[in-house]
């Protein structure tokens, strides 16, 4: 976690020093004026490449002041920090899946069906919401009956 903070501190300053030079190479270079603050020698600030680009500094701080908080207070070293790490370090457990499951399918399907609806009409998204919980429910109650009931 700790390249990880690095690295986003570093690409947070990429972007803010970015942000200005594109902003001082619009005002002075743009032909056509965009902004009230047009000058004889140029246009005006070129907002979509700006904010664009103030934004992705503004994430990029907030992404590494959030890692580097969560690094310090976890109290230790990642085993991909470590320079001696073996792979089966970072194994942790995952959960447990059943990879005889139909039912994430049939939930993709049917939420597939719920978001075309939304955009072709609402009629098709009725269709769609009966059969998102007809698979929440069987996803979730799919070990209380049948063969995998425990």
């Amino acid at each position: 976690m700790g390249a990880n903070t690095k690295l986003f501190w570093i690409l947070a300053g990429y972007f803010g020093l970015l942000a200005i030079v594109y902003t001082v190479w619009s005002v002075f270079f743009n032909d056509q004026p965009l902004a009230s603050t047009a000058s004889v020698t140029g246009g005006g600030i070129e907002w979509a490449g700006t904010v664009a680009l103030t934004l992705s500094a503004a994430a990029s701080s907030l992404i590494a002041f959030y890692v580097g908080r969560t690094h310090k207070a976890q109290g230790a070293e990642l085993p991909e920090d470590r320079i001696d790490a073996e792979i089966d370090d970072g194994d942790a457990e995952q959960g447990f899946f059943s990879p005889w499951s139909w039912w994430p399918v049939m939930l993709a399907g049917s939420l597939a069906v719920v978001f075309l609806g939304l955009a072709l009409g609402p009629w098709l998204a009725l269709y769609g919401v009966p059969l998102v919980l007809i698979a929440l429910t069987g996803w979730v109650y799919e070990y209380y009956r049948g063969l995998f009931a425990k």
